[in-house]
């Protein structure tokens, strides 16, 4: 039987990313941005006024690399704020992997989306 080389993953390398929305206006506020730890189920999300890179770039500075350290790579699906180039450079700079999931293909970046329903179900008991 052959070998076969295994995966090991830590707690905090690989994060899946998404935006939620958009939402009835709250304050300004008509999206939210979510981060989850595929390792853990940790998830780190923020409202936020709109779905642009620079949205994009701030959370993943402040909310990830700085409380979380550097991951390995980060899953989002293939929407314009995070496929572009200065998403590509600050991914380049860190050295950090950006996958784009596989699209209507679930199991890629699954675990955002049931933490985006968990949220979603949250909000729907809360407003």
């Amino acid at each position: 039987m052959p070998l076969s080389s295994q995966l090991v993953v830590e707690i905090f390398d690989v994060w899946g990313i998404d935006f939620m929305g958009p939402f009835p206006s709250s304050h300004g506020f008509l999206y939210i941005l979510v981060a989850v730890d595929y390792v853990s189920k940790w998830i780190e999300a923020v409202a936020t006024k709109t779905n642009d890179s620079q949205v994009v770039i701030k959370f993943v500075k402040e909310n990830i690399f700085t409380r979380f350290g550097t991951p390995r790579a980060i899953i989002s699906d293939g929407g314009s704020h995070f496929c572009n180039k200065v998403f590509a450079s600050l991914m380049k700079k860190y050295s950090v992997k950006h996958k784009v999931a596989t699209p209507y293909h679930p199991q890629t970046s699954g675990q955002v989306e049931v933490s985006n329903r968990q949220i979603k179900q949250v909000l729907e008991k809360t407003v």
